[in-house]
């Protein structure tokens, strides 16, 4: 068997498999790119475990590459895991970009199974795929789901403005919608008309029972906002209608993102690196959860801080070019949430951590701008929080003084 350039043992022969969601084509290569196999495959257990099985006779000793690493994907490297199997990834703008170079301009699923095959065995940059443990995959699928859920809460709550500003706008204007206290008013309350009718002492009292807090103030807002409307406009008791439904389908989000909340506090704690990474200033519980589901906890998969940095987009790439140096620019392949992550817990230790502060205002001292300084105490919290999980050690200010021997 013969071995990498960068240390490693080479493989004899390379399975590239171009993904689909109903389809998979896989093409397998040897060491002078001949193809030995080439096959259409269903996304089904049964057929998978039959190509890997024929994938084996060919040899043993085998790599497999994939364009995509989550999705339609899931269940063939699911079963190349359970069977041992190494598994690399390639992006679906590298495979595109590589297809470019091969003869002819035609693209099938036959060819780019092929190029990812070839570019496996060209390369010796790619990483290697590795399982995720239980917490970190079900964080990673609780993360996503509260995210869309805020996302979706946000699009509902725009919607609930626009209809309410075609019969109301004064109280859309009043209204700060992000609240529970403003949308569970619209629950029972959409018109002018019907807001006299009620006062401001029977609001408060209907608010009081709901549990809403600053019933006195919200009422008095609805009401003065309903005296300086007096005209019904056309259509206003369908479009009333329209606005009971948007603002219980808010609260209906609203009640979906405090259950997403508990199921991710209650998992993340199981994990064995929570109190560690928890101990970071200005990391709660839904950042450090996120940061777990981006990662996967392992800080192994990485190998360096400076590696981890640049997976979350934190490590500046050169772009020099003949006399041109010192051109630094952010990669463009990187995770967005987890720089979303580390950008919004550098944000927060502002607030809470002196250690943090003290290092934005000297970035921000030397000329850099607002954001160039968080991006820089982000990077840096980063480079501690690596340090953090690798000793086991929870956050602490200053080094601890050990007494004189």
């Amino acid at each position: 068997m013969q071995r990498r350039a960068g240390g490693g043992n080479v493989p004899e022969i390379w399975a590239g498999v171009d993904i689909g969601k109903t389809h998979h084509h896989c093409v397998v290569i040897n060491a002078d790119g001949r193809r030995l196999l080439s096959r259409r495959v269903a996304n089904d257990e049964s057929e998978l475990l039959a190509l890997i099985g024929d994938v084996l006779e060919v040899s043993a000793d085998v790599l497999w590459a994939v364009d995509l690493n989550h999705g339609g994907a899931a269940l063939l490297i699911g079963l190349l895991v359970s069977h041992g199997q190494q598994v690399a990834y390639l992006t679906g703008l590298a495979v595109h970009r590589a297809s470019a170079t091969y003869r002819g301009e035609g693209k099938t699923d036959a060819k780019d199974a092929f190029v990812i095959a070839d570019q496996a065995r060209v390369r010796r940059d790619l990483g290697l795929l590795r399982p995720g443990d239980e917490i970190a995959v079900d964080l990673r699928t609780l993360t996503t789901r509260r995210l869309d859920t805020v996302f979706d809460r946000t699009r509902q709550i725009n919607r609930l403005r626009a209809q309410l500003l075609e019969i109301f706008p004064a109280l859309e204007r009043a209204l700060e919608m992000t609240n529970r206290g403003p949308v569970m008013l619209l629950t029972g309350f959409q018109t002018p008309a019907a807001i006299r009718r009620a006062g401001a002492s029977r609001i408060e009292t209907w608010l009081k029972n709901r549990k809403v807090r600053g019933a006195a103030a919200l009422a008095k807002t609805a009401v003065e906002a309903a005296q300086a409307q007096l005209t019904a406009l056309p259509g206003e008791k369908l479009a009333a209608a329209m606005v009971v439904r948007l603002a219980k389908g808010v609260m209906a989000l609203d009640e979906e993102i405090a259950e997403l909340d508990a199921l991710i506090e209650a998992r993340f704690r199981e994990h064995p690196h929570a109190e560690v990474i928890r101990s970071m200033p200005g990391m709660g519980t839904k950042l450090a959860a996120e940061f777990i589901a981006a990662t996967g906890g392992d800080m192994d998969a990485f190998g360096s801080p400076d590696r981890l940095a640049g997976f979350a987009g934190l490590a500046p790439r050169p772009r020099d070019s003949g006399r041109v140096s010192g051109n630094l620019r952010r990669p463009r392949r990187y995770h967005r949430g987890l720089l979303r992550t580390m950008y919004l817990s550098a944000m927060v230790s502002l607030q809470c951590c002196p250690v943090s502060k003290a290092f934005y205002d000297r970035k921000r001292s030397e000329g850099k701008g607002h954001k160039q300084a968080l991006l820089a105490l982000a990077r840096r919290r980063l480079n501690v929080l690596w340090a953090m999980i690798r000793d086991g050690e929870c956050f602490h200010a200053s080094p601890p003084v050990t007494g004189a021997a």
